[in-house]
């Protein structure tokens, strides 16, 4: 007589699902918090990008509507404005300016900072901390009256230079932990192969803090990009005519002047608005990568 075996056959364990894929509904406030902030967020710039393809009848008729027709009109008037584009050649020399200047001043500071030691180093670099906390309103009347000193009043390097050193600080506190996190040892290497301290920091220390470069150089285009309290106290009260405006303050004069044509004015902010969406947009990964890499230095 056989004994009869019985074989458990016991299934492969399911493969656990990847993380992020599936929607937790065990916080649904969580999720409501966020959809309720993106929709403030958000909300505004569409509008006002929406509103662009309305008429001004149809947008007094019903303001919260979509358009009815739908009009190319309000963007067409705008782009072929040389005002326009006058704006958008400020904004563009500004923005370029001011962004090599933060890079340059950075990351030599930085560098000093991080890879030198003497005496009040600390200190230097806790002042540059305390930088962040210093807005530029409290500095505008002295501003004012020393660029008027300099000269610098109602020019565009009365808005590059002091634009530079309000940014230096947000860059100083992201550069440092980058250059710091470098080890000793390589540096070691490099002068031991005859490399100097210049040569080390051109070869090696500047591609290895790559994205920390871009990070910084990113927020300061666009921080000088929609810039508007410090164009506004150098740039408006000078000479120079309102076609070499940067663009925020194209902006104001724009629905200030043409204030009965709401369509072209939400058309003249929404193309004042894109360059700098669409660049931040499109470097949005390289910001948190920059970002990532300073909180680990």
């Amino acid at each position: 007589m056989s004994a009869a075996t019985t074989t458990i056959v016991t299934g492969a364990p399911r493969a656990a699902e990847p993380a992020g894929r599936r929607f937790d509904w065990g916080q649904p406030f969580v999720y409501l918090v966020a959809l309720v902030i993106a929709a403030v967020a958000v909300g505004p710039v569409l509008y006002v990008f929406i509103g662009g393809f309305r008429t001004t009848a149809d947008l007094n008729a019903d303001p919260a509507g979509m358009p009815d027709p739908w009009t190319l009109q309000n963007w067409l008037a705008v782009l072929g404005a040389p005002r326009f584009w006058g704006n958008v050649f400020a904004s563009t020399v500004l923005a370029v300016a001011t962004t090599v200047g933060v890079v340059v001043t950075g990351i030599m500071a930085a560098f000093v900072i991080a890879r030198y030691s003497f005496r009040g180093r600390e200190g230097l670099y806790t002042l540059f901390a305390a930088g962040l906390m210093f807005p530029l309103t409290v500095a505008a009347l002295p501003l004012t009256l020393l660029l008027r000193t300099m000269g610098l009043h109602g020019t565009y390097l009365g808005v590059i230079i002091p634009g530079i050193a309000f940014a230096l600080p947000t860059t100083i506190i992201i550069l440092v932990p980058f250059l710091r996190a470098i080890p000793d040892e390589l540096e070691e290497a490099a002068m031991i192969d005859g490399a100097t301290r210049l040569g080390f920091f051109w070869r090696i220390l500047l591609p290895l803090s790559k994205p920390g470069l871009v990070t910084v150089g990113i927020l300061a285009f666009v921080g000088s990009w929609n810039g508007y309290l410090l164009p506004l106290l150098v740039i408006s009260t000078g000479t120079l005519p309102q076609e070499l405006w940067p663009l925020p303050l194209g902006v104001t004069q724009f629905s200030s002047q043409y204030s009965q044509d709401t369509g072209a004015v939400l058309a003249y902010t929404s193309l004042a608005m894109i360059p700098a969406l669409v660049f931040f947009l499109a470097m949005q990964k390289q910001i948190v990568g920059g970002l990532t890499g300073a909180v680990k230095g």
